[in-house]
């Protein structure tokens, strides 16, 4: 009987765990609707925004500006990588593949391992990646917790108005930023993506036969339209960047639980098997000393 009340105690456990797992499923589920409705809604603006600086930039010609090309003389600072992971687990292999690529691209930029020819700035949103650097021993310059799950546009203009001015006055040299691109529900991409110095739009090649040349004349010129625009550009990406980050957590814990609950009823189901063999076998087992003691009995 004791092998059979283990066996039921395990199956109580398993089933608690079924319960919870499917209630942080929902949990997740919900906030992954509301989450994914942010992203997709601010990703037209970010979109747009870029097209409407690569346009200029191509009907302007050759486009300068601080964000483009840096302070006078040349950057000095050091380059500054924020790193975006979550405060909570239980979301499957989201936050190991953001701060593998973050890792990674710190070890290829020569900014940390055997291999390091130059100091860099690290910054990190998120419990999980600053207990993830303490334990590379990698040094954190600076913790942003003001973010959390929801992401407000306030906040995250200013940090990127912060790195902006830094920028322009020559105090770093480039910003990065490594996160969970969101694609789709069924697919998301750690990515490193470069905010600052802004990558000069490419000029657009036709091979084809060339018609007559169009003049368009900016009012305003289009050095005060990129002033108001790229840092535009920067803010809308930067936002873009945790509305991604948030909405691939909820969509990653999301599958995790749901595996997990998943899981958790097979094994119950095999436990409940086993119950029933043990209990089959203790029930034939009584059995036969009630029908040898009543035959030893005759």
């Amino acid at each position: 009987m004791a092998n059979a009340r283990e066996i039921k105690k395990r199956m109580k456990a398993v089933g608690n765990i079924r319960r919870i797992t499917k209630t942080m499923q929902m949990i997740a589920t919900s906030r992954y609707a509301r989450a994914q409705q942010a992203a997709v809604a601010t990703k037209p603006y970010t979109e747009g925004v870029f097209e409407l600086v690569t346009e200029l930039a191509a009907k302007a010609g050759n486009v300068s500006h601080p964000l483009i090309d840096g302070p006078a003389g040349g950057p000095k600072g050091n380059e500054v990588v924020l790193v975006l992971a979550s405060n909570r687990g239980l979301c499957g292999p989201y936050n190991g593949n953001v701060l593998r690529a973050a890792l990674a691209y710190a070890r290829e930029a020569g900014l940390y391992g055997p291999k390091k020819s130059r100091d860099g700035i690290l910054e990190v949103s998120g419990k999980k990646a600053v207990a993830f650097f303490r334990f590379a021993g990698a040094k954190i310059d600076t913790v942003h917790s003001q973010f959390g799950d929801k992401p407000r546009y306030e906040d995250v203009e200013q940090l990127a108005e912060s790195y902006m001015d830094r920028f322009v006055t020559g105090q770093i040299s480039a910003v990065r930023v490594a996160y969970m691109r969101y694609i789709s529900a069924s697919r998301q991409k750690p990515e490193v993506m470069q905010l600052l110095p802004l990558k000069p739009p490419a000029k657009a090649t036709d091979a084809g036969p060339k018609g007559p040349a169009v003049e368009y004349e900016f009012s305003p010129p289009p050095a005060e339209l990129l002033k108001d625009l790229l840092p535009q550009t920067v803010k809308a990406s930067l936002f873009q960047a945790f509305t991604d980050s948030v909405v691939s957590e909820h969509v990653s814990r999301m599958i995790a639980m749901k595996a997990a609950t998943d899981n958790a009823g097979k094994m119950g189901k095999a436990l409940q098997r086993k119950y029933n063999r043990a209990r089959q076998s203790q029930i034939t087992t009584e059995l036969t000393e009630i029908i040898s003691g009543a035959a030893a009995l005759e």
